[in-house]
């Protein structure tokens, strides 16, 4: 079919003009490039978003340099093959014999309605066959296995949370649990973009079938998980900066608004799955300020449209993701506002705001006083309130006093009297004043249930070394100066009053200087397996080391709702994230799960079992299929040396042929573009101190096998010039057919197994493990 299509737009293509056609309307108006193949030398390709064949628009100035053949400089990082050099018009009797047609007798400015049709029929039907492809391998046993696997565990329950309005905290952002099933996306956008890339539907159609024939997209596709609706929207965003760069040459026009504003949609989209859409976003940003610099640099552009290029770029690539992004959250907030198991993650005045929780239309003493009764809550994430019980600390650690520790839960021992350091009086006799608490007071703590002053020395803690002892002592709360603690509130003048719920304080030991804190440590079962509390003696300030009052009683104060002490929307906005960073940050493997570095990612050394361990079991084992996984691994490698050798002869002036120049300049623009999505997609991980999964590594994975389509078809395009015509061809179809084949072979890990495992060697699998790392 490609080769008929290209006999007929090359007899289309002798009846040109020397002079452009009439617009029909900038919807139908669309660049012209020609790409000097070996097998078609005058096989043209249109810009899918337009119906006719027309010369695009240059400038007088350029029209000598384009003549020569000579690229100019990119209207965008999309822009991928030499631009089209003028030809000399034909008359109507040549065309008439070219084509064999009665297109002779129309104008020539016009193509023939029915090769109109065909090519529409051969622009469609390719991407309809790769879509239904791909829709119907990832439907395909959808409904197996009858129960859940890995973090649809996690996932699946967010579903239910949100039907019941119940708050949960999750560690990435809220698009992703509305979503599901958009991974047979995947391969149609993948298609799309290298097509606008490379303008050749072979190195399209290779990209689609490796990712369609890849078994770790297939099982990622067909879970209720974040990944393949991240993936959507980094695809998306990806392939809409490409079509918004290829529609340089009409800025303003509707298709370019059109493009430009669902890249932002899409950017929004991503950060609102996870973190990860970041490294989308930056991609977008790098193009965008390469766009701007040439535009700047363009002396026919006036500084007026620069500024509206800019302005443009602007609101649809800043101001639109950021009001999407912040509206997802909007709707996150409003619809989960019932009290649930992600309260406790969340600060004090967060949780006032959750139907259901003890804090909500709760009213208590707005400012601290002596002689309250509160409840003291540590500002990390999962650390819980300051507690005390009758238990020792047993001997040969510290001081055999009563242990001070954290607890998770709401409990009288984590009752507190906060009081004066130097007397004993009642501050809730009647006849005293109220004297509020104040920023740079001295205090003492009282544990309310075994009258034990909260209390520090230079003895060693259980389990941090260097840090000192915390424990209860004293008796009926007459003790030492060892009991005295300086309050500090964060970023307050010194007088302030203490407010409730909102209000960041630090407690400093007054002998020994020491801050107190938690380590997050858990106790072992002396300790109730509670978390260790210690005084530390670096003064840097952390979150461990922060605190806030939640629960306050004090009867000679007057109440007041909490409702006037929630936090805004921006507070929430802002809380949220920084709760998500620390969660992220603290993420462990689960008990028997693999975990990888990134080294182990692009060689497909170790997968990830989803499903079953035992030979009785249905197993689904998440690992790439390796023919698709080396073969984009080998281009890497390839594109780096040819790339390279290719930018080099270029750069010196080294004259290439036409059919060369116009290949290499679609090897060197188009597969840039994907390697440095690649790598702005795999690189970061290695930075990151978080546990990492073989799972983060398939938005990379993507753009690799994008740059292997462009990589091999261009290769086989310049063979092909170079030895013989069919070179082209026949590497094209083996590619296609080893893929389809290797998936043949390797299908059984996503669709899923029964049987004895491959390390025994009656398994039906057992040939297939090629790695000892791989245990399916």
């Amino acid at each position: 079919m490609l080769c008929a299509t290209g006999r007929l737009l090359a007899a289309r293509a002798a009846t040109t003009l020397s002079a452009p056609p009439k617009s029909r309307g900038s919807a139908f108006r669309c660049r012209r490039r020609e790409l000097h193949f070996p097998e078609h030398p005058e096989l043209l390709f249109c810009d899918s978003s337009a119906g006719w064949l027309t010369r695009p628009s240059v400038p007088p100035g350029r029209r000598a340099v384009l003549r020569r053949g000579r690229m100019p400089p990119a209207m965008g990082g999309g822009l991928a093959g030499p631009e089209p050099r003028p030809r000399r018009g034909r008359s109507a009797s040549q065309a008439a014999r070219a084509a064999g047609t009665e297109a002779a007798a129309r104008s020539p400015k016009r193509p023939a309605r029915g090769s109109w049709r065909f090519e529409a029929v051969g622009r469609w039907v390719p991407l309809a066959l790769v879509t239904l492809l791909s829709f119907a391998t990832r439907f395909h046993r959808l409904e197996e296995p009858r129960h859940i696997c890995w973090d649809e565990t996690h996932f699946g329950k967010m579903g239910s949370y949100y039907i019941n309005r119940t708050f949960f905290f999750d560690v990435h952002p809220p698009l992703g649990k509305f979503c599901a099933f958009l991974g047979s996306w995947l391969v149609p956008f993948a298609y799309l973009t290298v097509l606008d890339l490379s303008r050749s539907l072979p190195a399209a159609l290779l990209t689609a079938a490796l990712l369609t024939f890849d078994t770790g997209c297939l099982t990622l596709s067909q879970y209720i998980l974040l990944d393949p609706i991240l993936m959507f929207f980094i695809m998306a965003a990806m392939l809409s900066m490409v079509k918004y760069n290829s529609c340089a040459d009409r800025p303003f026009s509707a298709p370019w608004w059109f493009w430009l504003s669902l890249t932002g949609i899409s950017l929004a989209g991503a950060l609102g799955v996870k973190f990860v859409g970041l490294f989308i976003i930056l991609q977008v940003g790098l193009n965008t300020i390469a766009d701007l610099w040439h535009l700047f640099g363009d002396l026919s552009i006036s500084l007026m449209t620069v500024g509206k290029h800019l302005t443009a770029r602007i609101l649809c690539l800043i101001v639109l993701p950021l009001a999407l992004y912040t509206a997802i959250f909007a709707v996150h907030i409003t619809v989960l506002n019932k009290s649930g198991p992600g309260d406790g993650f969340f600060s004090s005045a967060f949780q006032a705001r959750l139907s259901g929780n003890n804090l909500h239309n709760a009213s208590i003493p707005e400012h601290l006083a002596y002689g309250s009764v509160i409840t003291v809550k540590n500002l990390k994430m999962a650390i819980g309130y300051l507690h005390s019980h009758p238990h020792l600390y047993p001997e040969g650690v510290g001081a055999r006093q009563q242990q001070v520790t954290t607890y998770l839960h709401k409990d009288y021992n984590n009752l507190w009297i906060i009081k004066k350091h130097n007397t004993d009086s009642d501050p809730l006799d009647p006849s005293s004043p109220v004297e509020f608490v104040r920023h740079g007071d001295i205090i003492r703590l009282e544990h309310k249930q075994t009258s034990r002053n909260l209390h520090s020395h230079y003895h060693e803690a259980p389990l941090t070394r260097k840090h000192y002892q915390v424990t209860g002592y004293g008796i009926n709360g007459t003790g030492d100066s060892n009991d005295f603690w300086r309050i500090e509130v964060v970023n307050r003048k010194f007088g302030n009053r203490i407010k409730v719920l909102r209000s960041r304080f630090r407690l400093i030991h007054l002998v020994t200087g020491c801050v107190l804190g938690s380590s997050g440590k858990v106790l072992p079962k002396w300790g109730w397996e509670q978390l260790e509390v210690t005084c530390t003696p670096y003064l840097k300030e952390t979150l461990n080391s922060i605190w806030n009052v939640e629960d306050h009683i004090n009867p000679k104060l007057p109440n007041i709702s909490l409702e006037v002490l929630q936090p805004s929307f921006p507070e929430i906005l802002l809380e949220s994230h920084m709760v998500m960073i620390r969660g992220n940050n603290g993420l462990k493997p689960k008990d028997n799960e693999f975990t990888s570095k990134p080294w182990h990612w692009p060689i497909n050394y170790q997968g990830l079992r989803f499903s079953g361990a035992n030979d009785t079991d249905f197993r689904v084992y998440l690992l790439g299929n390796p023919v698709v996984w080396w073969l984009n691994l080998l281009s890497i490698a390839v594109y780096l040396l040819s790339g390279s050798i290719i930018a080099v002869a270029m750069q010196r002036g080294v004259q290439l042929p036409a059919e060369v120049e116009g290949l290499s300049q679609v090897l060197l623009r188009g597969g840039g573009q994907v390697l440095l999505g690649w790598m702005l997609h795999y690189f970061p991980f290695f930075l990151m101190g978080r546990v990492l999964y073989f799972h983060h590594y398939f938005p990379a994975m993507l753009f690799s096998s994008m740059l292997t389509g462009i990589l091999w078809d261009t290769l086989l395009r310049l063979c092909a010039w170079r030895l013989a015509k069919g070179i082209h061809v026949v590497g094209i179809l083996s590619l296609l057919l080893g893929t389809a084949y290797s998936f043949y072979l390797f299908h059984p890990l996503a669709y899923g197994m029964v049987g004895p495992l491959a390390q025994d060697p009656e398994s039906p699998m057992a040939g297939l493990r090629w790695l000892e790392s791989w245990d399916f």
